[in-house]
């Protein structure tokens, strides 16, 4: 099996996660504002699922179905959140997804990260689609895809649940042929 890549841009390395990261991922996740915008990070995060989300990462990577990447700041070597790429072999397109710590939100590290990740997408792992979704109470995400030149394809009304409560959400989507 090839090792985990790891792929640096300017600002950021992407890289894999391990459990030295377990209590940076635990005080970043104390902020209750990341669970209020994703549909996958529950509150309060625990220890366990910290070593849950490290377990999925291993497994997809093994499983060669997902890439889960850990975002660090190239300037100080902190850890600062995860995109991924959830991979669907027999349509050759994955969802992404990403979180990043509040102290590092509106700073343009989620649509450096989401461009790195396209492009390995596309060049390393020869999809055609990549897509992703946001729930309507967070557009800053919509506005990273966009960004990246992702285009919105539909919404989806009351279509996940998370808890108690149901969420629209918003899908954009991008091809390889528009990447270029």
């Amino acid at each position: 099996m090839h090792p985990f890549p790891i792929i640096t841009t300017k600002k950021l390395i992407l890289r894999k996660i391990e459990e030295n990261d377990i209590p940076t991922i635990l005080e970043l996740m104390k902020e209750k504002a990341i669970s209020e915008v994703t549909l996958n990070i529950p509150f309060p995060y625990s220890e366990n699922d910290a070593r849950f989300w490290i377990n999925m990462a291993r497994k997809g990577f093994e499983n060669k179905n997902q890439y889960i990447f850990g975002i660090e700041d190239t300037a100080t070597n902190n850890f600062i959140g995860g995109i991924d790429l959830a991979i669907e072999p027999n349509f050759d397109r994955a969802e992404v997804g990403y979180w990043l710590g509040k102290p590092y939100w509106n700073k343009g590290y989620c649509s450096d990260a989401l461009a790195t990740i396209i492009n390995f997408g596309f060049e390393q792992l020869n999809l055609n689609k990549i897509f992703g979704v946001h729930i309507f109470e967070n557009p800053a995400s919509g506005k990273v895809m966009q960004k990246c030149g992702m285009q919105k394809e539909g919404e989806l009304i009351d279509h996940i649940k998370k808890g108690d409560t149901y969420f629209s959400y918003v899908q954009y989507g991008i091809t390889k042929n528009l990447w270029k």
